[in-house]
């Protein structure tokens, strides 16, 4: 009974990746922003669906890139409502809630990262004033839908 009950506490098996010839025949049409990509070093494999994502981790918020472009070519607004993530299909409709006070907000991922090990999501500062996140929170990602 141990056994079992141990099983249910663990993390959800990890998620299956294509091969390299199904994202090249899988990305072949789609926008540069959601195909493979490398930063120092490392290759990120956007997810050619979301449905079901659910993650807890720690997010972070930017917002020192003022008037920067994110991956879809928007301009940056540190004080507007989005996020970047590492793999989530661009665009895509999330809930981010702060698990330290249960506060959340919805709101589009349009960005490529955060790059810093150990965390899932970056919001712009906006986003992040909204739900009490200051520094670094631990929080729940849940995808909702495309955004466009």
């Amino acid at each position: 009974m141990v056994g079992l009950l141990s099983g249910c506490a663990s993390d959800p098996p990890p998620l299956s990746l294509p091969s390299p010839q199904d994202y090249h025949q899988n990305y072949r049409h789609k926008r540069a922003y959601n195909r493979p990509y490398r930063v120092k070093g490392k290759m990120y494999y956007p997810m050619l669906s979301a449905d079901g994502y659910s993650e807890i981790g720690i997010a972070s918020w930017y917002g020192h890139e003022s008037g920067s472009k994110t991956s879809m070519g928007m301009r940056f607004h540190p004080e507007g409502v989005s996020a970047a993530h590492k793999t989530l299909p661009l665009p895509s409709k999330v809930r981010v809630t702060n698990l330290h006070n249960g506060r959340s907000i919805v709101l589009v991922v349009n960005d490529r990262g955060p790059f810093k090990h150990n965390r899932i999501i970056d919001l712009s500062h906006g986003a992040a004033r909204r739900i009490g996140l200051r520094g670094l929170a631990k929080v729940k990602v849940d995808y909702l839908g495309n955004a466009e």
